[in-house]
């Protein structure tokens, strides 16, 4: 399918873009408010509510003007690349979810399994996304690690192989 033409298609069916499709289309977290879609076999997410989608955009917003130095960036309003939007998105949220849990540990690697339940007990929490703990929040962007390059996996595996590390 021409890419044009496909991106059109896209704008037309998914009226209601989640801003977590990234996030949820890789595995890393869920969304009860989420609806999949396939288009020429790709797939996408739509948000099924109106204040939802306003709850995650404006975290999203937050979250970026406040990670501009973990993400080595000046602009919190350009386009991010691939690698820098997971790590906003996910982190931001494994940020609010350790903030929620407070002393009790958190599996940080563990998916999120409600974009919306999160954000809305978080809200409830904290009142308003001002009073998010963003020094958390921001910890949690700066450790998260996404998928590895294959050039380092391949150097992994080669240091896992290498005979010259074994006792003689």
């Amino acid at each position: 399918m021409d890419q044009d033409a496909f991106r059109d298609t896209y704008n037309a069916v998914n009226e209601r873009r989640c801003p977590y499709e990234k996030s949820i289309l890789t595995g890393n977290c869920d969304c009860a408010r989420a609806k999949r879609f396939c288009i020429a076999e790709r797939e996408g997410v739509r948000c099924a509510t109106d204040d939802a989608q306003a709850r995650c955009l404006a975290f999203l917003e937050h979250v970026r003007l406040q990670a501009r130095f973990a993400l080595r960036t000046t602009d919190g309003h350009s386009a991010l690349p691939h690698a820098k939007a997971m790590r906003v998105q996910v982190g931001g949220l494994r940020g609010v979810r350790a903030a929620l849990a407070g002393d009790e540990p958190v599996d940080a690697s563990s998916p999120i399994e409600d974009v919306d339940g999160l954000l809305h007990a978080a809200v409830d929490r904290f009142g308003t996304l001002d009073a998010f703990p963003y020094a958390l929040i921001i910890q949690q962007i700066a450790a998260y690690k996404g998928r590895q390059s294959f050039r380092e996996r391949r150097r992994q595996r080669k240091q896992a192989d290498d005979p010259d590390d074994e006792p003689a």
